[in-house]
């Protein structure tokens, strides 16, 4: 089995979950985050990938983990998994599509059909602990 690593922001206002989409996958959101770079730690890859996707600042200091979830990776062969760390954090600055980014959108749990594998568990477990709609 093969895994990906990532790290994932839970961006939450009221009641809603931000996810993005990007112009590569246009069919389906993901959290903003993404894979480290050589020498960068899970945090640092956060902040890094947060800044490239939505243009919004993570605060260092307010960044808390709050669940790994694990899937199918997306577009990939079924042996490939995603390991998806979660975290949530505080941010600076404003929330917009940036880079590859084509759409910014704020989800509930009603909307995962717009969602693959780690995202519609993300859902179900934000909903079941009362985070969004």
């Amino acid at each position: 089995m093969e895994t990906i690593y990532k790290s994932a922001w839970l961006c939450i206002e009221n009641r809603r979950i931000l996810f993005a989409r990007s112009e590569e996958n246009a069919n389906t959101f993901y959290l903003p985050g993404g894979k480290r770079e050589a020498g960068e730690s899970d945090h640092e890859a956060l902040i890094r990938e947060v800044k490239e996707e939505t243009t919004a600042m993570l605060l260092p200091d307010t960044i808390q983990h709050a669940k790994t979830f694990t899937d199918h990776a997306h577009n990939k062969p079924a042996n490939v998994q995603v390991v998806v760390k979660a975290y949530f954090a505080e941010y600076e600055g404003d929330i917009m599509e940036y880079n590859e980014i084509a759409e910014l959108a704020w989800l509930t749990s009603s909307d995962s059909d717009n969602l693959y594998g780690a995202g519609v568990q993300v859902l179900a477990w934000l909903k079941a602990n009362d985070y969004i709609d």
